[in-house]
Order: structure tokens, then sequence, then C-alpha cells
């Protein structure tokens, strides 16, 4: 019988078959580097043979099979060539990232073992001075070598492709170095086997295919980015596109000029894209908002209960101006919020996310078409395999791993293997999750983030930043343990605080931070904060260096910046030799020498003024420049650049020759009106509301009041109390005698109390007039002029409803203004209206309501001692006081 005739076997898939598979797409583009003059394409065929022969260049050069080679740059089409070039020649490639520190990259050469290195042009120097020791062959990444300085890699190609030996599939063909996020970076090596499992997997899934157009705005020195946003569309026929930068408008504009049919990018790439969405139509207005929100609303509905997809028709323009070609989101190296990817599906566009290490090749599981689960990371896919270790009651315990994807373990330490691999070969990943019936993973945490506290509590940080940082006012929150309980790092989003119209960021951040607590188990709720002006540190796929946190946090409640403002550059510098920029610089580095200043630098954050400092330091700008700020444009300042501005802008308009912010000046006729007595359609109104209001309060709160059987103060005096709730002017209301409520004035807020006329005429009704935190020296002027004549106010030195019930720091506006007027002040707490109505409650709930009124103080006698200025003992001699007449435990 003839003998059976045998095939030939198949070489096993490597990086170099890849290249030989990527060929056949002939001159269909491969890469796309947009740029502001004109795109970079490289077809399929050319990135091939130029890979091949770069390979053939190298071995004729004598490289050896698996050694380590540096590669240092930012994602281009050279670094695809010679990333792939280095695969195909079996070298093991040691990608770095090209913003790593000098030490950095020197300790990653001494662990490596590197004799040669691919690297940017900007980065020639630094590493001959890291390599003055040791000789490391240098070429750059560029097309071209400067004169003088190494050549580029092209000098290194081979005159023509040339058959390469073939390659063991099981030989490393990267060296990762991990992150870091918790400590020193481990090192591990990941074969071309374990890059076969992952990228055969996916294109299996046809997530895209020949035509598609692959948007990758991250560093390929990460295994996801290099896996899932590289080799995977390669592999798939589809081209990969390279943003000029990082920037919003260069995103952008590559996804119109590269016509992106999809992204590989991180989650905060994803919420900052809904986020200027969403910015975008609030700036068009209410309705324009409001409408937003209900069509997303329906849309996200339809995709709920029937998998439509309805967002390519409902939101056509707007998604036209993202990306007219934008179809898919593919989201990795941290955990992708549920409530975001429903957003992202409601406009319309496909979310694939999953779950990953890098010790895992990149993606473990998949929420892939056909098998999905919005708020799950999906299934293991290509043969791999989950078991969740000593689950607890909610089926909650650590993810193990085993499968083709995952590593063999980290290089020379034995230690870290015993600890990451089980005795039965399970890969502990020392994450935390869970698994539905369906097999479906939910992450839920890493072990080594978890802050254990005291009381035996578990808290996930990851978790909680997501809650706290729901605030459109926070854009970045970073949880720690300190002192045994849990804190936080805040950088506030000055821009969307500016928007809100409130000046104080301060106050928008504790009131944003304790309303989101009300919400939370006690165990959850911050025991303090810190605020940071720096962006927290992060890796570059955008989870926090955690091990770095404690220091930040240390430092900055000493108060110190985070960082050191940078030196002036040469135009700052011409900038500030101008006359008046340089006389307002000086006045500020004499007021402020403790404090770090830079033409971006807080006035508020950086130099703490307040509303209060901010009337002395207009009263000095106008002494020593003769130049007057309207509180119009004082409102306006949130930096020192913006106070230059500002100050130029008034130059022109020389001060008048009566007091700066007299009450002559900030109370013209319009504003005067408001604290004129009314009509006698007004008076009938307010006795009517008033004994309305004293019969609800009864009846609904069974109002109570204690301390007035002391008779009033004679003449002019101040309520001052605390501010929990909208029921406490109602509540004070109901408490005081008729015949003093008829000489009682109250300031109200001027964008919640005047918007509308019916508003305006009740106010006027209920003797409220209008105060506006960005114009304090006209509100002061108004409540001292009450005073002058006699009648009485009640004032609320907190200005906002507490978020948590407890009393907030009273604002320095009520120490001046009992210092100006010299009026008594009677103290008062009420208590019962925040469990009543809290400031997120819509509607009130029945409780008990107690108004507490204290004895009568004298200003002198609040003034008392030396310590700061006049207002500010009053000020704090007050919070004493409304402090002492709360309930006690």
């Amino acid at each position: 019988m003839p003998r059976a005739m045998t095939q030939p076997e198949q070489p096993r898939w490597t990086l170099q078959t890849l290249l030989e598979d990527i060929a056949r797409f002939g001159s269909s583009p491969a890469l796309i580097a947009v740029t502001a003059e004109a795109n970079t394409v490289w077809t399929f065929r050319e990135l091939a043979e130029t890979a091949a022969r770069f390979a053939g260049g190298l071995l004729e050069r004598g490289l050896a099979p698996g050694e380590p080679v540096l590669l240092m740059g930012e994602a281009s089409p050279d670094w695809v060539a010679v990333r792939l070039g280095l695969g195909a020649a079996g070298a093991l490639a040691v990608p770095c990232d090209h913003l790593s520190t000098p030490e950095e990259l020197e300790r990653l050469i001494d662990d490596s073992g590197c004799r040669r290195a691919f690297v940017d042009t900007a980065h020639v120097s630094m590493l001959r001075d890291l390599a003055a020791d040791v000789r490391i062959d240098i070429h750059v990444l560029e097309p071209s070598a400067a004169a003088g300085g190494p050549s580029s890699w092209r000098a290194l190609l081979a005159s023509e492709a040339a058959p390469l030996p073939p390659l063991d599939d099981t030989a490393p063909a990267v060296l990762i170095y991990t992150s870091g996020t918790t400590g020193a970076p481990k090192s591990f090596s990941i074969s071309n086997a374990n890059l076969h499992a992952n990228v055969a997997g996916m294109v299996a899934e046809q997530l895209v295919g020949a035509g598609d157009h692959v948007l990758l705005p991250l560093p390929l020195h990460h295994v996801y980015p290099f896996v899932v946003g590289l080799l995977v569309p390669l592999a798939s026929g589809a081209a990969v596109v390279f943003p000029e930068g990082l920037a919003g408008p260069q995103i952008a504009q590559a996804l119109h000029q590269g016509q992106a049919t999809a992204i590989v990018g991180v989650p905060r790439l994803y919420a900052a894209l809904v986020a200027n969405l969403e910015a975008q139509l609030t700036a068009r207005g209410g309705l324009a908002a409001l409408i937003f929100k209900a069509l997303m609303a329906f849309s996200i509905w339809l995709r709920r209960r029937f998998g439509w997809r309805a967002g390519p028709v409902i939101f056509r323009p707007l998604l036209k101006r993202v990306g007219p070609e934008l179809r898919m989101l593919v989201s990795g190296g941290a955990a992708l919020e549920e409530s975001l990817i429903w957003k992202l599906e409601g406009l319309g566009w496909s979310v694939r996310n999953g779950y990953g290490l890098a010790e895992t090749t990149s993606t473990f599981t998949g929420n892939l078409p056909g098998r999905e689960r919005i708020g799950s990371e999906g299934r293991p896919f290509q043969g791999g395999e989950i078991r969740i270790a000593d689950p607890d009651d909610a089926g909650v315990g650590e993810i193990q791993l085993r499968g083709p994807n995952v590593f063999d373990g980290y290089r020379n330490d034995p230690e870290a293997n015993r600890e990451a691999f089980t005795a039965d070969g399970w890969f502990r990943s020392g994450d935390l999750g869970r698994l539905d019936g369906e097999g479906f993973l939910y992450f839920e945490g890493r072990t080594k983030e978890l802050i254990v506290l005291g009381g035996g509590k578990n808290v996930f940080p990851e978790a909680l930043e997501r809650a706290y940082g729901a605030s459109p006012f926070i854009a970045e929150i970073a949880v720690l343990e300190y002192a045994g309980a849990l804190h936080a790092l805040v950088r506030p989003d000055v821009e969307a605080i500016r928007r809100s119209g409130t000046p104080r960021i301060e106050e928008s951040l504790r009131v944003a931070l304790s309303s989101t607590a009300q919400h939370l188990p006690s165990y959850q709720r911050l025991a303090g904060y810190a605020i940071v002006r720096e962006p927290l540190p992060r890796t570059r796929l955008g989870k926090y260096r955690r091990f770095l946190l404690p220091g930040l946090y240390e430092q900055a409640r000493r108060g110190a910046a985070t960082a050191k403002p940078a030196p002036l550059s040469e135009a700052e510098r011409a900038f500030l030799s101008q006359p008046l920029p340089q006389q307002v610089w000086k006045t500020l580095e004499a007021r402020y020498p403790q404090s770090p200043l830079s033409l971006e630098a807080s006035l508020q954050l950086d130099l703490g003024i307040d509303s209060l400092e901010w009337i002395t330091l207009s009263l000095e700008f106008e002494r020593r420049l003769g130049i007057r700020l309207g509180e119009t444009e004082v409102a306006e300042v949130y930096s020192v650049r913006d106070l230059i501005a500002a100050v130029q802008k008034a130059a022109g308009r020389p001060a008048p020759p009566s007091a700066p912010h007299s009450q002559s000046e900030a109370l013209d006729a319009e504003r005067l009106q408001w604290i004129e007595p009314g009509n006698l359609g007004h008076g009938l109104l307010a006795a009517a509301l008033f004994a309305l209001n004293w019969l609800l309060m009864k009846l609904l709160f069974r109002l109570r009041r204690q301390g007035l059987e002391r008779p009033l103060p004679p003449g002019r005096f101040v309520i001052v109390a605390n501010h929990v709730s909208d029921l406490d002017p109602l509540a004070m209301a109901a408490a005081l005698p008729f015949g003093t409520m008829r000489r009682v004035y109250w300031g109200g807020d001027v964008a919640r109390l005047f918007a509308s006329p019916l508003r305006r005429f009740l106010c006027r009704a209920l003797h409220i007039f209008p105060v506006d935190e960005r114009s304090p020296a006209t509100s002061l002027a108004l409540a001292t002029a009450v005073l002058k004549r006699g009648d009485a106010l009640i004032w609320f030195p907190e200005s906002w409803r507490s978020p948590s019930g407890e009393l907030q720091p009273f604002l320095p506006g009520i120490g001046t203004l009992i210092e100006q007027s010299g009026a008594t002040v009677l103290p008062a707490f009420i208590d019962g209206t925040f469990q009543a109505m809290p400031r997120w409650a819509r509607l009130p709930r029945p409780h008990p309501v107690v108004v507490r009124f204290g004895a009568p103080i004298g200003a002198d006698e609040l003034a008392l001692g030396e310590e700061d200025t006049a207002a500010v003992r009053i000020t704090q001699s007050l919070e004493d006081a409304v402090g002492e007449l709360a309930p006690r435990d």
C-alpha cells in the first residue's frame, strides 16, 4: 500500500507569523498617525515588509534570541514597526513608559540587562547619562537621525526581506514591569503563546475587521493597549489610528480625520467624553439639558427593556459631531461603572468591557456580542477558567484564574510566586469578585487596596470614590486610611464651581461630600479631607498610585502645596515686568508671603482669600493703584491671572473720591427698595402668610420655642441661628411674636429667591432682601442700613444649609456686620428641621421642631480678646454661642 502523505506541521503563532498573516491585507491602511499638518499612513504590506527587514538587520548585527532590548517612545508607526521587528527576530522587548524618570529608567536597565535601546530623540541624553558605565547601543525611533546623534532604527534595515529563523512560541516575547500602584514594581515575561491566546480569542469574536479604524489614545508600553488596541486590530485587518496627543481637541481631530469606528480606551476617557457632552448641552440652557436627559432616559429604557439601540437615531446630530463613524467603545485598565456604560449605550455606542491583568496578557473576560451582561465584566474566553476562593455570604471572594494566557511567574522573586499561585496552579489575582449563575464575573475591588477599619468593617476605596466623585464639583477624589479612619484627597473642579455661581470653592466641596455621606453607612463617611490643586498620582492607565497618597495627605493637611509652583517662563516674566501686573504681583507677595504664588494660583485655595478678605484687598488696590474693582469683576476672579486681568480692565476707571465700598455707593435706589417699608398690599399678604405659617408649623411640626421668657432686646438686634433646612426661616418666623416679625428683615440668596416677579413680590412683602455672595459689600451694606435705622435682622451665618445637620463654620460677614453696626445679638438654635426636611429632600415630613433662644449678647462682649481682628473674634464668639444651644447627647 502507498504510504499516506503527511502534511507539514504549521508553525505555531508568534509575532513573526503575525507579519506573514497581516501581509495578506496588502495595500489597506494598517497604521494612521493623525497630525495637524497631515496624516501619515502605513499599509499592511509596508508594515510587514519593514518589520521583517528590521528583524533581519538585527539578526545580521548579532542579536541573540531572548536578548532584552529597550523600547522607549510615544506611540507611532515607527514604534510599531520596531516592536514587531523585535518580536519577529526573537528579541525580548522591554517597553518603557516615555514619561519615566531617570531613576525609574535606571532601575529598569539595571534589572533587565538591556544593551540595545530604541528611544525617541528626546530621551537620548537621559539614556547616555545613565549608561555612562555600561555601553548601550542607542538608536532613535524617528525615521531620520539628527547630525551627530545616534542613527535611526531605519539604518538597521536589511536590504531585503529574507526568511527568518523560526521561533519557539513558548519563549518570552516581552518583559513587563508592573505599574506599581501599591509599591515597587515587579517584572515578568509574556510568551508568544500567551499573546496568541488573547489575540486569537478576540479575533474570532470579529469585534473589528477589514475597513474598521481603531483609535488608540493609550501608551503602547502597557499590555492592554498593545494587545487589545494594536495586535487584535492588525490581526483582524483593521487600521490603528494614533492621535497627535491626548488632549481633547487632538482626540476629536483623530476621530474625524482618522474616520475612527472604534476606540480602545480607559474609563476616565469615556467619563470625560460624557461629561463634555453634558456640559455642552447644559451651556445651551435648562430646556436643552432637560430634553437631553429625557431622551437619554428613553433611549436607555429601550436598550434595557428590548435590547434596542436607539441612540444612533435619537442623537444622530450629537454623535456626528463626536465621531461620524464611531460605533464601538472598548474599555479596560480599570472597572467601568455600570451607570457610565448605560449612558454610553444610551447615546448609541456599543460598549465592550472586560476584566484582566498584565499577568493574564490583558483581557481574561469580556462582554462580547451575544454574551453580555451590563454591570458585569463578562465571561472568560479562549479556554480561560475562573473560580472564586473562600466566598463570603454574598459570594464574594478572591478571583483566581487559569488558562493559556496566564503568565508563568515573576522574575527572580520566589516569594512573590509563592503568594501569586495556589498549590494546584491557579493564579491568585489579588482582586475580589463574584460569579452569577451564568458565569458572569462581577468585580468588587482589590484585596491590597481593601481598607479594614477598627470596627472590622471592610471598605473598597474605588467604590467610595465613585460615590463621592459623582459631584460635578469634584474633579478627583482618592480615599485612604489615616489614623484609623477614612480620609480623602480632593481636587476640585474649579470651572464647574465657577459655572454654578458660587464663589466658595471649599464650601462647595464640603457640602458635596457631606450630602453624599448622608446616603452612605456611617462607617463609609469621611472623617476628614484635604484639598489639593495638582492632579493626583496615577498610572498611565488611570489607576491611583495609592502608596503615594498618605504622604500627599500629610503634606496637604499641613497646608503645604502639593507641588511647588513651576519657575516663571520667559513669557510670564515679560508679562509681569509691565507696570500694573508687576504692582499686583508685588502686593500679593507682600500680603501672602507664605503662600505659593503663580499666575494660575487660586486666590481661595492657594492664598486663602475669602469674601471678607476680598473687601480689604480691593481697598488696598485702590489705595496703592487708584483702581476700583467692581463687585461684578471680583465675582469673575478665581486665579492670580484673572485678578491681574481685572485690574488692567479697571485701570481706565479712576476711583470716585467717596469712601470705597460705602453705603452711599453700594446702595442705589434699586437696592434700597428691598429694605423700604412696603405698601398696604404687602402688609396684608405678610399678615396672612404669617398666620398660615404659624398654624402649619404648630400642626405639622408641633413647634415649640424656648428661651423667649425674657424680653427681646430694645432697638436694633440680630438673631443669629444655625441653618440646616429650608424649613428654618418658617420655624423662626413662627417662633417669634408677630409684633417682632413686623420689623424683622432677612437676607435671602439672590439666585434661589429672586428669580421671578412673583418671588420678588413675596420677598418684598416678607422683608427679604437679596444677598449675593459675589457682592459681599452690597449685602453687608443692606444689612447695616436695616440695623442703623433701628430694625432687626435674622441672619444665618453658615449661609448654606448644613448637609449633615451639624453646625458649620460661620462666615466672617456676620462679624463685620456686628462690628460696624454695634447691634446686640440674640443667638438661637433650630432643632428638628434637619430631620423634617434635610437639604436633599423635596418634601417635608412631620417631626417635632424646637427653636431655642439664648441670652442677648452685646457687640463689645463678643469682641473681647486680642487675637485676630474684631470681626473674626465676633464671628467665633457667635459660633460658640449658637453651638452652646445645641442639644446634648
